[in-house]
């Protein structure tokens, strides 16, 4: 089990949450459930809908688009923040390669934070409007 101030920090390190408060940043933490999956383990399957948001605290996955390998995830790395405001098609399958240590904040977990603590709302809009391409502004 992590302490509650390094899984505040491993959040607090997501750029979504960037602009949270040290309260917002605990909240987020206590929603987060800590797991370990084996190698081999899909964390998302491309096309299917994302539910969860994943923040890798040990361990290792391979990202996997159309058949081909695009990325390698590692420790503090994380998948699936939009996941948490669209209920869109993943883009691509994350595989662990290594038995994995991980954060995971489910969407229906993070909506009812989200209407217990609003003010955690307009952060994490302007965190994503942040990321628009500049032909959306």
């Amino acid at each position: 089990m992590l302490a509650k101030d390094t899984k505040v920090a491993l959040i607090a390190a997501v750029p979504l949450f960037a602009d949270c408060s040290r309260r917002e940043l605990r909240e987020l933490a206590e929603t987060a459930d800590e797991v370990v999956v084996p190698a081999g383990y899909a964390l998302t399957k491309e096309g299917a809908s994302g539910r969860e948001f994943v923040i890798i605290v040990d361990g290792a996955a391979e990202v996997v688009r159309r058949g081909r390998k695009i990325n390698t995830l590692g420790s503090g790395d994380f998948l699936g923040e939009i996941a948490l405001i669209s209920r869109g098609p993943r883009t691509a399958t994350v595989r662990t390669t290594v038995p994995t240590h991980a954060l995971v904040i489910t969407a229906s977990a993070f909506r009812a934070l989200l209407r217990r603590i609003p003010s955690i709302q307009i952060k994490v809009l302007q965190a994503l409007a942040e990321r628009l391409p500049p032909e959306f502004d």
